[in-house]
Parts: structure tokens; sequence; C-alpha cells
């Protein structure tokens, strides 16, 4: 059997280590703004007219915000598996920048399973598949 290349569907935007996963933000450096994905030119904040960002792991838990079923294919850059499977998507507020953050549910998590409040946690899981790559995302899971 052949071990399969395992990449992310969306270069830079998460990592893995030995913590767990986590995804890549940035911070401007004036105000203290998290911005995901990254922000490298102008700060967002309109109190702020900060330039400078510094790249930040965003935390890996936060609280279930909302969460809906994605029943159709959802259009690229998503990579679906094939066949097509429905997923709920979640939006997480993360735990310390206090910001939403959308991804899909981890595979065999439906919405019946989700109530809003409730922790999650940051994993990475496989996206979809070819013979020879297996691509990665990000996702959520109900934390303990």
């Amino acid at each position: 059997m052949t071990r399969k290349t395992e990449k992310p569907f969306l270069e830079g935007w998460f990592a893995q280590g030995e913590a767990g996963a986590h995804l890549l933000g940035s911070r401007c450096t004036s105000c203290g703004t998290y911005y995901f994905p990254r922000q490298a030119r102008f700060c967002r904040n309109p109190a702020c007219a900060g330039e400078q960002f510094e790249e930040v792991p965003l935390s890996r838990r936060g609280r279930l915000w909302s969460y809906t079923d994605a029943c159709y294919q959802p259009p690229e850059p998503f990579i679906a598996a094939d066949p097509y499977l429905p997923f709920a998507i979640a939006a997480v507020e993360l735990e310390q920048e206090q910001m939403i953050v959308l991804g899909p549910v981890v595979q065999g998590v439906d919405v019946a399973a989700l109530t809003v409040g409730m922790p999650m946690e940051l994993v990475v899981e496989t996206l979809s598949e070819t013979a020879t790559e297996r691509h990665l995302s990000w996702k959520w899971k109900p934390a303990p």
C-alpha cells in the first residue's frame, strides 16, 4: 500500500504542532485587532491607522456561535469528497480573540448534535482524497 501525500487544501491557513492544530491569523501591532485569514496591508478597525501585523496562532478552542447544514456541494476552492456528502458548518467564537471563524464540523457530527454555546475544538481532518494525495482542512468538533 502506497502512503498518500498529505497537504492542506489552503496553504498557510492552519498549522499542526505538538499542542494540536491551530489557525494562522494576524494581529495589528497598533491596536491588537485579530484577523483570519491573515491581514497584511492595513487595519480594518475604523479607529486604527495601523499597517504593521504579526502572524499569530489563534485559539484552538471556542464556543459555538451558530451552525447550519451544507446540503449542497460548495464551489471552488472547496474540494469535496466524491461522492459529495452533506456536512455541518460551525461558526465558532474563539476564546481569546473573540472573533467568529467558520469551518466544517468533523465527519460523523451533524446539526442534531450541535447546540449554540457548546465548547468546540479545532482539529485537522481529511477533506478529500485522490489516488495519491490526502487534502487536509481545519474542522470543528465538540470539545469535552
